[in-house]
């Protein structure tokens, strides 16, 4: 009886298994965000753009003087307007992200609203730019500068038009119950594609629109 009672007396009770659970961290540092087919489509979108990168400062070597004036022709502060409206859409998506961890999905889901329409206003903001830029008589032939600035823009436009299309997903998913806050992979690896959108634009906006 003596050793039965001891054996009884050595299983923790429910109360205390619980007390002793420690729930796993918010962000585990031992894991890549996300899933390994988004850091695939990542680091192929970064080396196309590492690439635009390469041909501008090797046209910047050939033709200084088409690059020291073609940034003064641009329409500066519609470069601005959409580096901050960037950087506000990313602010968005983490407090998504956060949001729907904390078990808020309906929060979750205006916050990364407000992501997608950042994204309808840069692109709104840039297709303004361009009629600017094409009534001033500054198109893709005009000269080198504008060549890459064509090229380097409309396809960083088109990575905000997908970007914001995987949001809009990842807010279906969300409202249909498909991602929690305990399954949401899904929505981490759209919003690690949408910062690699925003650390494009903050590398190209210095290069066309600032550096003289």
């Amino acid at each position: 009886m003596n050793t039965q009672a001891s054996t009884l007396a050595t299983i923790p009770s429910n109360n205390e298994a619980e007390e002793a659970y420690e729930a796993p961290p918010t962000f585990d540092p031992k894991r890549i965000p996300g899933n390994p087919a988004i850091w695939v489509g990542i680091f192929s979108e970064m080396t196309e753009f590492a690439i635009f990168f390469v041909i501008y400062f090797i046209a910047r070597a050939h033709y200084p003087e088409e690059f020291l004036n073609g940034p003064l022709e641009l329409h500066t502060t519609a470069g601005t307007i959409n580096t901050l409206v960037l950087i506000s859409s990313s602010y968005f998506a983490v407090k998504g992200i956060f949001a729907l961890r904390n078990g808020n999905p309906h929060a979750s889901m205006r916050w990364l609203w407000m992501t997608v329409g950042c994204g309808l206003i840069y692109l709104a903001v840039k297709y303004w730019e361009y009629q600017w830029n094409m009534d001033r008589g500054i198109e893709t032939n005009t000269n080198n500068f504008f060549a890459i600035y064509y090229y380097t823009t409309f396809n960083h436009m088109l990575h905000v038009g997908w970007g914001s299309g995987g949001i809009v997903w990842a807010i279906y998913q969300i409202k249909t119950g498909a991602f929690d806050a305990n399954n949401h992979t899904g929505l981490i690896a759209a919003a690690c594609y949408w910062h690699m959108i925003d650390l494009a634009w903050i590398l190209i906006f210095p290069l066309l629109y600032v550096l003289r």
